[in-house]
């Protein structure tokens, strides 16, 4: 009976330790999410809204500016991010060499954009990228272009903008978790395929790259989660999805019907799932085309 009671007041200890992260988690995190999935059932505009059942899932179909944002962010999604991934690993490969001189400064130099502050680095792309920046005229001193470009005026250079701003800034990120990996893999492995007359890029492709799926598959679902919800460059480099909304994402679209436009949170919640479920079916398609594959 005694080991009994001593059993249950440390159980009772335990609960008491944890409460307080807990309730501070239910609070902040499961009560919004229960809270933004009933009010995605709601329809009306401002703090007047009602039950509407499906009537937000059936305007989905039929909103032009939430089909084009949607587009705009898998366009982000398939174009950005396997470039980033892939500059990632290039950089890794080539700062993992021991004979590299410098490879601590380029290392910091690589991985600096990500620690930058997001508004500093947005209102330099934004002056680079304008009609007079640094980037038309070094063109035009290289007589590469004979007109300055718009890079923000039109939808195709604005989107090649965004994606060179968000590549710039994470290519870093993804190099650090693809460096780290690298140094684990035993160096008798890269001794052994080099004594055979295995060549460099052989050994970067059939033993380097096998030996990080883990880590490939881990970058490549954050970086999908982190462009589908993409707000921040399109809010400050295009002014919130210029030109005619060709930088809009679904995260700016959801914030333009929350705060910008006539309130309607119903809508925007509505919205705000279709990125919930895109997260999901992408990482569980990533998951199943990098899961090993057994005769």
């Amino acid at each position: 009976m005694a080991q009994n009671s001593l059993a249950r007041r440390g159980e009772l200890n335990g609960w008491l330790f944890v409460a307080p992260a807990l309730i501070l988690l239910g609070l902040f995190m499961i009560y919004p999410i229960l809270w933004s999935l009933w009010m995605s059932f709601q329809v009306g505009r401002g703090m007047n809204w009602s039950f509407g059942g499906f009537a937000n899932i059936m305007r989905l179909a039929q909103d032009p500016v939430f089909l084009r944002a949607l587009t705009n962010t898998l366009v982000f999604l398939a174009i950005q991010v396997p470039i980033m991934l892939i500059l990632a690993l290039l950089f890794a490969n080539a700062l993992n060499d021991s004979k590299l001189w410098g490879r601590a400064l380029f290392r910091t130099a690589i991985f600096l954009p990500c620690v930058t502050s997001l508004v500093a680095y947005s209102v330099i792309f934004r002056s680079m990228f304008g009609q007079d920046g640094v980037i038309n005229q070094m063109l035009l001193a290289l007589h590469i272009i004979s007109n300055p470009i718009p890079w923000l005026a039109d939808p195709f250079w604005a989107k090649v903008v965004i994606i060179s701003a968000i590549t710039w800034r994470w290519t870093g990120y993804n190099m650090i978790f693809y460096l780290a990996a690298m140094q684990n893999i035993d160096r008798s492995i890269y001794e052994a395929a080099r004594i055979d007359g295995v060549p460099a890029w052989a050994r970067f492709w059939h033993i380097t790259v096998p030996m990080l799926k883990p880590v490939i598959l881990f970058t490549t679902v954050i970086s999908t989660i982190g462009t589908l919800q993409l707000f921040d460059e399109p809010n400050l480099i295009t002014s919130g999805g210029a030109p005619s909304d060709s930088t809009l994402t679904l995260s700016l679209y959801i914030y333009n019907l929350s705060f910008k436009f006539m309130p309607s949170f119903g809508y925007a919640a509505t919205v705000s799932y279709v990125i919930v479920v895109l997260v999901g079916i992408i990482s569980f398609l990533q998951f199943l085309a990098a899961r090993d594959r057994r005769a």
